[in-house]
């Protein structure tokens, strides 16, 4: 293949015209336009302000800032250079571990914690604890009592305690005696205390492994045992002097990490084990502890079953009569659903639980979440009357007046659409607080008394205003951007086209008379909406059109928001639905758009993304002219256990269904130009995917590009060369495969 020469900022190859790849530098530079707009709002206990991190337009350093709900005035409160004096953050490789699963590449202060009454805030920079008084301004350096990286730092309770683990057991440091107490010990890397293990970071949602008692006397802790657990080694080839990162990695049909929850007194004294059939239920999924209960959401390792149970923390005895859900046997898998949210009060939890088409929303005591004893919170007719498909996930809960009535509403995200995210009232008002087309999310005040949403649309980048849960509600004010605005608007359309959610995305000088090569941006994947209302997604699309494409997307079977048929038509059949979905998609746009070529057309992502574009080159080559492909999975028997046994099957007996999505075998059959892209330090869809499929292809004689990104992990975007170079470079491939429009 002809390679790109690159000079000042313009990618070309020696027969094709300039690329100016300028916006690509900005874009990588903002971090998408994101650098800069407030992060992680959080509303104070009383309600009287609203803290939010936000680094400068081009810096991914963040700083915390207080925004007054009185005033609608906006101060800061700290920086990292007030405590560092400009030293690197020094992350340990723990907390870059632990920010890889978040997907986390901001510098400075990653997250903050608000104590219980609101007056503190906890923050942490590189290895090391502070606390900020926020009436004196005044901050104090916690000094825990040995080595090993920080990680997971939370309040207790009552406020007078910090909790967080450090090397492999969790701490309590006591900030009136000003030091630390090992609550357990014991912990290696075999067999850790209080972290959450790495599945249930990637792929349930669930980032940490202890949790304190609601009177702050105990805490409850996993211990993830790895014992048997495969490890496996991210090498940097830059770097053959330095040893490789060791990592478990559960993959299907092997050993998984065997959790168990102990709970233990602050104190001291004996660890009491959390008693249930760990054999049969091996995900410990979500833990809520309440006043009254310690709620544990179970999940077998085919996830066909979910189990809540309710145990007892001073006997570690578990009621297994006492389940939120039945054992119901599903004929594929149950979706975990959002985290449960308890009442102020404690005594009330909220859960959003699946039905047979969507999730309904749900209420009773957490020591008794079943049966009689558990209510919908809105009945499924009110809810659809409003056009509103299932609760997509909890906000919180507003504390209804007295002289209004007894009780509480509640918040929550929901869908109107699968491209959209709406902010919804549930009970007394029973309609959307948000009505914009767009993506809309929020966080609360614990009394719910003042909501902070933030909202992005196809014509604007994401905002964030303060204001009151009601609708119509006037705006109290709106939390300050320094960000950088993008130069233009995507020429996008977003709408269903045949049974499909689509975006096209034309040049911003399209020529109706002209056809244009296609490049399909594809996901694909169940979990993920790449079609959505958000205009930060259509940014880099745009400016790929305007290369002379036209870039469509579509939203197969599998992804989320059409109900549980059509999500689940995905089950063991990886290679080839979501496929057929996307070439029927794209038939569909060509038969409505005649600027469309069909004959012409390329493919382009990134992980499943990355997975369904080697797919369609190798599976579909009338169709999928190019590809290129980003990190790739090749063989889902080299992922992980909890997201490929989900939708693959266990191992041995879903061997078919494996060898059938594995794109090794297909390797013979390549065809059309095929661009591999992977980085070497990826430690989600490891290297070794693109080094198995290019092996294939080179051992069966057939042309093809790989493109290894040295030191590179599975957020490419984070560094902004590779993300400006790598976009200029897939520009170039279709290009020169395509052709122009004409």
């Amino acid at each position: 293949m002809t390679p790109l020469l690159l000079t000042a900022g313009l990618v070309a190859a020696p027969d094709a015209p300039a690329v100016d790849t300028s916006f690509l530098k900005q874009y990588a530079e903002t971090r998408g336009f994101m650098l800069g707009r407030p992060a992680k709002p959080k509303v104070t206990p009383d309600g009287k302000a609203v803290l939010f991190l936000r680094s400068e337009a081009k810096s991914p350093r963040q700083s915390l800032y207080e925004f007054d709900v009185a005033t609608g005035k906006t101060k800061e409160l700290l920086t990292p250079d007030l405590l560092r004096k400009g030293a690197d953050d020094n992350l340990t490789p723990e907390e870059k571990a632990r920010r890889e699963r978040q997907r986390v590449t901001a510098g400075g202060f990653a997250d903050y914690h608000l104590s219980p009454d609101g007056g503190r805030v906890l923050v942490k920079l590189g290895n090391t604890l502070y606390i900020l008084d926020r009436a004196s301004g005044k901050t104090r350096e916690l000094k825990p009592g040995g080595e090993g990286a920080i990680v997971d730092p939370k309040w207790s309770p009552d406020g007078k305690r910090v909790g967080y683990v450090r090397g492999h057991d969790v701490y309590a440091y006591d900030l009136a005696a000003d030091k630390e107490q090992a609550v357990t010990t014991g912990g290696t890397p075999e067999k850790t205390h209080g972290l959450a293990e790495f599945v249930a970071q990637e792929e349930m949602g669930r980032f940490s492994g202890y949790w304190w008692s609601p009177d702050s006397k105990s805490i409850a802790y996993e211990e993830a045992d790895h014992a048997g657990v495969e490890q496996w080694f991210v090498a940097d080839p830059f770097k053959p002097d330095v040893a490789p990162a060791p990592q478990y990695y559960p993959r299907p049909g092997k050993k998984n990490v065997a959790v168990r929850l102990g709970v233990k007194p602050v104190a001291g004294g004996e660890t009491v084990w959390v008693e249930w059939d760990r054999k049969k239920y091996e995900y410990l999924a979500r833990v809520v502890w309440s006043e009254t209960a310690l709620l544990l959401l179970l999940q077998s390792r085919d996830q066909r079953s979910l189990y809540y149970v309710v145990a007892d923390p001073t006997t570690g005895a578990t009621d297994t009569a006492r389940s939120a859900l039945p054992e119901e046997a599903g004929a594929t898998w149950h979706e975990l659903p959002p985290d449960p949210v308890l009442l102020p009060d404690r005594h009330t939890i909220l859960l959003a639980m699946p039905t047979p088409i969507t999730r309904d929303l749900y209420e009773g005591p957490p020591e008794r979440p079943f049966g009689a004893a558990l209510t919908q919170f809105v009945p499924t007719g009110g809810q659809r009357a409003a056009g509103y498909v299932g609760v997509d996930g909890l906000v919180g809960v507003v504390i209804r007046p007295k002289k209004d009535s007894v009780g509480e509403d509640v918040l929550s995200v929901v869908r109107p659409d699968p491209t959209q995210q709406q902010v919804f009232r549930h009970g007394t008002w029973r309609r959307p607080l948000t009505a914009a087309p767009g993506v809309h999310a929020a966080v609360a005040s614990p009394d719910g008394s003042v909501l902070v949403v933030t909202s992005t649309s196809l014509q604007a980048m994401p905002a964030t205003a303060v204001t009151r849960p009601l609708p119509d509600a006037p705006k109290i004010g709106e939390l300050p951007s320094v960000a950088a605005e993008p130069p233009f608007t995507p020429n996008v359309t977003v709408g269903k086209v045949g049974d499909y959610y689509t975006a096209v995305v034309r040049p911003r000088d399209f020529d109706k008379t002209k056809k244009y090569p296609v490049v399909v941006d594809v996901y694909g994947g169940p979990k993920h909406l790449h079609v959505v209302q958000a205009m930060r997604n259509w940014l880099v699309p745009q400016w790929l059109a305007d290369q002379g494409f036209i870039v469509v997307a579509i939203d197969n079977r599998g992804t989320p928001g059409r109900g549980r048929d059509w999500e689940k038509a995905v089950y063991q059949k990886f290679g080839t639905v979501p496929l057929e979905d996307q070439v029927k998609g794209l038939h569909a746009l060509s038969d409505k758009f005649p600027e469309l070529d069909r004959d012409r057309v390329g493919i382009v992502g990134w992980s499943f993304g990355g997975y369904m574009a080697a797919n369609g080159v190798l599976r579909r080559p009338d169709v999928f002219k190019a590809a290129v492909a980003g990190a790739p999975v090749t063989d889902w028997a080299d992922y992980d256990t909890h997201y490929t046994e989900r939708y693959m099957g266990l191992l041995p007996e879903s061997q078919k269904a494996y060898d059938e999505a594995s794109l090794i075998p297909l390797a013979k059959e390549l065809s059309r130009p095929l661009l591999l892209v992977h980085g070497t330090a990826d430690d989600n869809v490891y290297y070794r995917h693109s080094l198995k499929l290019a092996d294939a292809l080179f051992r069966a004689g057939r042309p093809f590009e790989a493109l290894p990104l040295p030191g590179v992990t599975h957020m490419y975007s984070a560094d902004p060369v590779v993300m400006e170079r790598l976009w200029a470079k897939t520009a170039g491939f279709f290009g020169q495969h395509l052709g122009p429009p004409r």
